[in-house]
């Protein structure tokens, strides 16, 4: 009753077993066999990867690659990317050479409108000079201030970064984090009585705007337009998709026709914003 049929868990165990002991068929007599050439051809198909990963052009790189190429997967694409993220990170560390830092947050939302936090580092390097790397982007659950604190802390130490080292501290001016009692700004402060608040000063510029503009009847008319079109599309994924797809046309169109230009930060597509003044 243990045994069973030929296709029993037992016997397919068994069978998996005795595959595992036979030295030919192991991993390391796999690896063996392969002959220098092969391994070159690989590592050059893998370094293609990377540098094709870079310009979004990995397909048309590997049109050449025999069938069985797994280069080309998703999964291992995603992992060449991890691999080449940690890389730069651990780069980033050394040039900060446990010195002190200052950080710079702000929302970032991504396409399927999740809420997302996106870390900078300040710093200056061992040249003297003023410098600003991405960190990563954090996913968060919520956006009190104690749970922002907490992913930012967790991301600093998973990198061997002290909070207790950080000088400078830049967010705009929502209320959950310039607040004088439970505000992200006091609870890093806490971590780091030398962490200076600023409050960006883009941020700053954009308040100033609104504060000027809702002197202006036409601009406030102007922003309840927008404000009704934002929710009226926002608040449905197939209109949202509608409106994609039509501006798409258009800007293929113009693209066509010479009127519009593309390239790095031009007319490239971009998620609806949460209606807001600014």
């Amino acid at each position: 009753m243990h045994i069973s049929g030929q296709n029993s868990i037992h016997n397919q165990s068994r069978k998996k077993c005795e595959d595992l002991i036979k030295q030919k068929q192991s991993i390391q007599s796999a690896l063996a066999k392969q002959s220098d050439q092969q391994k070159l051809e690989y590592r050059t198909r893998l370094e293609t990867a990377i540098d094709a990963k870079r310009c979004k052009d990995i397909d048309d790189a590997f049109k050449k690659a025999p069938k069985n190429n797994q280069l080309t997967s998703p999964y291992i694409q995603k992992d060449i990317i991890t691999a080449y993220k940690m890389k730069t990170i651990k780069s980033i560390i050394k040039d900060i050479n446990d010195d002190h830092f200052s950080i710079l947050v702000d929302e970032s939302r991504d396409v399927s409108c999740k809420e997302q936090m996106a870390i900078v580092l300040r710093y200056v390097d061992r040249r003297g000079s003023v410098m600003e790397r991405f960190m990563g982007i954090v996913h968060v659950r919520d956006t009190t201030a104690l749970s922002l604190r907490n992913e930012i802390v967790s991301l600093l130490t998973k990198h061997s970064l002290s909070p207790s080292s950080i000088r400078g501290q830049c967010y705009d001016g929502a209320s959950n984090i310039q607040g004088d009692l439970n505000g992200l700004k006091i609870l890093m402060q806490k971590e780091s009585r030398g962490a200076h608040s600023i409050h960006c000063f883009a941020h700053q510029l954009q308040l100033t705007l609104v504060a000027v503009s809702r002197r202006c009847d036409e601009v406030q008319e102007l922003l309840l337009l927008v404000s009704d079109i934002l929710n009226m599309v926002g608040a449905s994924f197939k209109r949202r998709d509608e409106l994609r797809e039509s501006q798409a046309e258009e800007i293929e169109e113009a693209l066509r026709k010479g009127e519009l230009e593309t390239g790095k930060g031009l007319n490239q597509e971009l998620g609806l914003a949460r209606a807001g003044d600014t």
